[in-house]
């Protein structure tokens, strides 16, 4: 069974007053179910996405989404937890209820609240998606993890410090444009190249630029299947179905694999296509996950827009620009847009649907026929890819 998105909601980004999870959840929760033009009630099941981690003391939280729309009571609500991929988990276990036969409407909501909690326990936390017993003492943190992958990317490719700043520049020009993204600022090419006193290293050779956004946010999507979505469609509704959608886990110790590779996400990628039956050149935009500028220069080679250490010539030659032979995060990704854990997943998947019904605003590219969605959780550990495509 083919499973469709149609409908879906979005807080900005960014530092929100909403004081926790459950105020997010109410954001959005409701506002997916009247976009998909259906009554609450009609929602047989409802899959939340929060990493938490200990940014919250309040846990279990699938059935806080209850406070914000109470006629899912005595409906099965489940959290789903997969790293920076938690959202996309969600995302899966309401495709696998649909595809059981188990309901005919699910709600998907993803949601993090990270700004109210301090810097230093922030990186503690978010360490919690390494494999501490080797990488535990990584100097500073997540960010530490990545720092060690980009230089192990120049060992053996070369400084690609300019394909960096590019990719930063770019995802930074998109997001001034999207309206939820947490920062609207073009920040140029220079900027983003230069080492500074507004732009230090964090991980060399990884600098702020090259680091994602800690940030609050919640996003939302209904999902049916596709014979339901096609009859709302013909109403006036839209809809949006995937054509394939993949998980692949690697191993998470960086010591036990070619971390530069990330054959995990060659292996969500190979496999999506294939199960779409679609080459790469056919998709028109992918919003893929750079958590770190540098994650997004090898999905570049990992999704197979170009050989292995050759990721460069995308950033640089101006492939993955909005236009572009493949514009990649033509929402800013989450350099721009920022990266609540929980809600990334589902996030991207609701701005590559705003492209494909033509709704996505200032954010519309002019061709926008079908997207590749790949969302990671740790260092290519949890990849998951999906296929969309407009419906009619």
């Amino acid at each position: 069974m083919t499973a469709c998105i149609v409908g879906w909601a979005h807080t900005p980004f960014g530092k929100l007053e909403a004081p926790d999870i459950e105020s997010l959840f109410g954001r959005v929760a409701r506002a997916a179910i009247e976009d998909a033009g259906i009554g609450a009630a009609e929602v047989d099941g409802a899959f939340v996405g929060v990493f938490n981690g200990g940014f919250s003391k309040q846990d279990f939280f699938a059935s806080l989404l209850l406070q914000s729309v109470p006629e899912l009571r005595f409906k099965p609500t489940t959290r789903y937890e997969n790293a920076c991929a938690t959202g996309s988990a969600a995302i899966h276990g309401a495709l696998d209820f649909l595809a059981a036969g188990r309901g005919r409407f699910a709600l998907v909501v993803g949601a993090e609240k990270m700004t109210a909690t301090p810097g230093p326990q922030i990186g503690e936390i978010l360490l919690g998606a390494s494999y501490r017993r080797d990488e535990g003492e990584i100097p500073a943190g997540f960010a530490g993890v990545f720092g060690r992958i980009a230089e192990s990317y120049f060992q053996r490719h070369g400084d690609q410090s300019d394909a960096l700043a590019a990719i930063a520049a770019k995802n930074h020009k998109n997001g001034v444009a999207n309206p939820y993204a947490q920062m609207r600022k073009d920040l140029g090419f220079a900027f983003c190249r230069a080492e500074s006193e507004k732009n230090p290293f964090v991980a060399p050779p990884l600098k702020r630029t090259d680091c994602s956004l800690v940030s609050d946010g919640a996003a939302a999507l209904i999902l049916t299947d596709e014979e339901t979505a096609r009859g709302m469609a013909q109403r006036g509704g839209k809809a949006v179905r995937f054509r394939a959608a993949v998980q692949a886990t690697d191993l998470m110790p960086i010591a036990q694999r070619d971390v530069i590779r990330f054959e995990g996400a060659r292996a969500a990628w190979g496999q999506a296509l294939g199960h779409a039956g679609l080459a790469l050149s056919d998709l028109s935009f992918v919003e893929t996950h750079d958590c770190f500028t540098v994650a997004e220069l090898i999905e570049y080679e990992a999704m197979g827009l170009v050989p292995e250490g050759q990721g460069a010539r995308a950033a640089l030659e101006g492939w993955t620009a909005k236009d572009g032979r493949l514009p990649v995060n033509p929402s800013g990704g989450l350099k721009s847009k920022g990266h609540p854990i929980g809600a990334t997943g589902v996030s991207m998947h609701v701005l590559a649907a705003m492209q494909l019904t033509g709704t996505a605003g200032d954010m519309q590219l002019p061709k926008a026929d079908r997207a590749g969605v790949f969302n990671m959780g740790g260092a290519a550990v949890a990849n998951y890819c999906s296929i969309l495509e407009r419906v009619g």
